[in-house]
């Protein structure tokens, strides 16, 4: 179901709120993206860095009320609310999980249907559409978020399920490692830098808004670094779903050469993004969970990786 028409609850994430006058300025010093970026009409991926580089949470971070609201892997939220609210001391904002405030669909080619929800959406990725209490944001070129307030998910689950139908989570996934984007789960926190996942190929990270957490690691690995490992999509015969975090080996590596980052089903196969040694991937002979286990298939992503566009956010 993933390549046709159809939504489906997005139960796998939560949503962190920061609030008050000073909620971007104090959030500019904290993540990887740009806040000045965002506008009632764009939203952006980001990432929350350690001092070294390595991400606590990756997310997509929108304008809402007196604030911002993250849509982040909902076993991340506790722990990123305990250390931010360890910053935010003199900061007039106010950090809270607002997950119990919002239900967030995601809708698979289904233009029509948010039109008839008065959500005229634009095509091109991170653009933000509301109306009628509804927040509509483009993730990838066919694919959409439609957040609503908790008391309005019934009416709004029945009036799409009136015009698509409902799939499954794993359709949803499917779909977002076919666009190349990676995610930080409880399994893999504090495992990649951003540059691992390919988040600057995807506009999270901005190398011109100057210092935030773990910034000089990040910007010299950009800049003067050599990266040895980063996301690539493969592809796995069978339905036995690897967690995120499980090693890949490679018979030119000792040790693992590699984690998944993000596997769905896709009929009786199943694709992944991964974070890889790029000279396993150039010996082409991966493997799951170890050197003679099972074999992986290269796949392609939709983008190339191009330093001087991902440096001009």
């Amino acid at each position: 179901m993933a390549d046709s028409a159809f939504f489906c609850p997005l139960s796998h994430e939560g949503v962190l709120a920061v609030r008050g006058v000073d909620a971007s300025k104090f959030l500019q010093g904290q993540l990887t993206c740009n806040m000045d970026y965002l506008s009632d009409a764009k939203a952006t991926l980001g990432a929350r860095c350690t001092q070294k580089g390595r991400m606590q949470s990756s997310f997509r971070i929108l304008l809402e009320g007196d604030g911002v609201v993250m849509a982040m892997a909902s076993e991340l939220i506790e722990a990123q609310l305990a250390d931010l609210k360890k910053y935010a001391v003199f900061s007039k904002s106010k950090l809270t999980d607002e997950s119990p405030a919002w239900v967030r669909f995601g809708v698979n080619d289904g233009q029509a249907a948010l039109a008839s929800l008065g959500l005229e959406l634009a095509d091109e990725t991170d653009s933000v559409a509301r109306a009628n209490d509804l927040v509509a944001i483009r993730v990838s070129p066919a694919r959409a978020e439609l957040w609503v307030r908790a008391e309005g998910a019934a009416d709004l689950r029945n009036r799409l399920a009136a015009q698509l139908p409902e799939g499954s989570l794993n359709d949803w996934l499917l779909g977002q490692i076919r666009a190349g984007i990676g995610q930080v789960f409880g399994q893999t926190r504090e495992e990649f830098i951003p540059q691992m996942i390919n988040l600057q190929a995807v506009g999270g990270v901005s190398f011109k808004k100057g210092c935030y957490t773990g910034q000089e690691i990040v910007a010299r690995m950009q800049y003067l670094g050599k990266l040895k490992r980063r996301l690539y999509r493969l592809t796995l015969e069978g339905t036995d779903l690897p967690e995120p975090g499980t090693e890949l080996f490679s018979p030119v590596h000792t040790s693992s050469a590699g984690n998944v980052v993000i596997a769905a089903r896709s009929g009786n196969a199943v694709e992944l993004l991964a974070v890889l040694q790029a000279d396993a991937v150039e010996n082409g002979q991966i493997h799951l969970r170890a050197p003679e286990g099972q074999p992986l298939q290269l796949a392609e992503l939709p983008y190339t990786l191009d330093a001087k566009l991902e440096t001009q956010r």
